[in-house]
């Protein structure tokens, strides 16, 4: 993997960037919407955990294995963070990624998270030249499945009762795709 320092990559309405100081008001307000939290690990964040988490995004970079980097996904007409994605290299194989994305309920339903999220796999593939990218979702969340799978990556597991969430057992898919799959296309879709 070649680590190239991460800085900003634009889309036609989206601007992906590091979080600032300016992101903690609506990255909390996003962050503790129950509706957002939905289908997350969190529940929600305080404050100070708020404070702390963009302060150590602010610096990140991509390429710590084991470690998520999350990318603050701004709406480029208003400058407003909407969300953000993120990218963990695994930690015994620094070749392969999962990624991860979550967006302000405003937001949702508009394509925004399939823009942000085809930039980041493209970031994946293209920029650190990574071997295979998975994304693992709730077997309920109808919109990440339909996400995933309008993107082009294929589901590969079914995780019955794998997970211990939000008081019960949960059933997770696990989504993948391989940097020659995106490189075809990504042909295809310009040609």
């Amino acid at each position: 993997m070649s680590i190239t320092a991460f800085t900003t990559i634009e889309t036609g309405r989206l601007r992906l960037r590091h979080f600032m100081d300016a992101d903690l008001a609506p990255f909390m307000a996003y962050r503790n919407d129950p509706e957002v939290a939905r289908y997350q690990s969190w529940e929600g964040i305080s404050e100070s955990e708020a404070r702390t988490f963009v302060q150590e995004q602010m610096k990140a970079q991509p390429g710590a294995p084991g470690q998520w980097f999350q990318i603050a996904v701004e709406l480029k007409e208003t400058g407003v963070l909407v969300g953000d994605c993120a990218l963990k290299i695994e930690e015994h194989d620094e070749r392969q990624a999962e990624i991860g994305y979550t967006l302000a309920r405003a937001y949702q339903g508009q394509g925004i998270a399939s823009e942000a999220v085809r930039c980041v796999l493209e970031y994946a593939f293209v920029t650190l030249g990574l071997h295979r990218v998975i994304a693992i979702t709730d077997c309920e969340n109808a919109a990440s499945i339909a996400l995933l799978e309008r993107l082009g990556l294929r589901r590969e597991g079914h995780f019955h009762q794998n997970v211990w969430f939000k008081g019960k057992w949960g059933d997770e898919y696990l989504y993948a795709m391989v940097q020659e799959e995106w490189l075809i296309l990504r042909r295809d879709s310009s040609g």
